[in-house]
């Protein structure tokens, strides 16, 4: 039997960052949701498709997928007919959540950090293609030019990235967190006094 067609994806529109709203913070604070959008991002795909990979129920789903359609960041694509003949209503992710930034004051969301967890453990480490593991010294200020640098790098990849759909596809993250036993004084060493 052949395959469902897929829509074809639109071109990534380079788009302006913004704050996120109160209501695309709350839709993003969920592991599930954050992986169904890339799932989303990168094929059409419905509610059962949606539950056979990420192996949880249709109707918990259908829960994560309305509120993702409510703020935006996912929308109906084209029905389809499926294998059985039946009409299927697959979503597409908008990409929009890339553009948004989230609240400086607010407190860190975990979702992110377990949706990819999840998601490489599910990929094996043999899919990791490159990382950087460092440890820098940095104050406030240089912590927000290192994120606004390489967030312009990503930007640029990201506005491109209808350029190169017939490559391989990656998911990454960029993560800076402070060590769990840390001394912030100057010239002091990041292990305890010895008595």
């Amino acid at each position: 039997m052949a395959e469902p067609e897929r829509a074809v994806r639109p071109p990534t529109v380079a788009r302006e960052r913004r704050p996120a709203t109160p209501e695309e913070a709350k839709a993003m604070g969920h592991p599930l949701r954050i992986r169904i959008l890339r799932l989303c991002l990168e094929e059409d795909l419905t509610n059962k498709e949606l539950a056979d990979r990420l192996d949880v129920t249709p109707g918990t789903v259908l829960y994560h997928v309305r509120r993702l359609v409510d703020v935006g960041f996912l929308v109906p694509g084209t029905p389809r007919t499926g294998p059985s003949g039946a009409l299927e209503k697959p979503y597409r992710a908008t990409g929009v959540t890339w553009w948004l930034d989230g609240d400086p004051d607010a407190p860190v969301s975990h979702a992110p950090v377990q949706a990819f967890r999840r998601e490489l453990d599910e990929a094996g480490l043999a899919s990791v293609r490159t990382f950087s593991r460092f440890v820098l010294h940095l104050s406030d200020e240089d912590i927000s030019e290192l994120d606004r640098r390489i967030v312009a790098v990503l930007d640029e990849f990201v506005a491109t990235d209808d350029r190169r759909r017939e490559n391989p596809v990656y998911s990454g993250m960029f993560l800076l967190h402070r060590p769990a036993r840390t001394d912030d004084g100057p010239g002091r060493r990041d292990r305890p006094d010895r008595a």
